[in-house]
């Protein structure tokens, strides 16, 4: 079937040029998908062992605080955090503002710069308690 000039192509990936506001808007769903995943899991995981009984929360409690376990919570609370502030950039731009080319790349970048940085912020604080 021979295809017609006259229409206009259909947007695909080729034609965007690729920004960190785009990266920021794939990132908003890969953070809330994985937080429900891997949230919804490692809850279950925790609610299991603690009705089990003391030795299944010991494996538990030995597993997260593992340094794979680690990983694992700084994982999720540098997404927990990446989703948030992606949430506040989303709310600002539903009331209107921050459409401008400058504005939007400079927002989102500093999404996550934000986020990385409260994260870090946020395990400086618990590693502190924890000294």
């Amino acid at each position: 079937m021979a295809r017609s000039t006259s229409r206009p192509l259909s947007p695909h990936l080729t034609i965007w040029k690729w920004g960190p506001h785009m990266a920021v808007s794939i990132m908003h769903r890969v953070t809330g998908n994985g937080l429900a995943t891997v949230g919804a899991l490692g809850l279950v995981w925790w609610l299991m062992a603690a009705a089990i009984g003391p030795e299944a929360y010991a494996t538990f409690v030995k597993c997260a605080t593992s340094p794979i376990g680690y990983l694992v919570m700084i994982g999720l609370s540098w997404f927990f955090f990446q989703h948030m502030v992606s949430g506040l950039r989303h709310f600002v731009l539903d009331m209107g503002a921050g459409y401008e080319l400058r504005t939007n790349k400079t927002w989102a970048l500093a999404t996550f710069i934000l986020s990385a940085l409260i994260t870090i912020l946020f395990w400086l604080f618990i590693f502190g308690k924890a000294l």
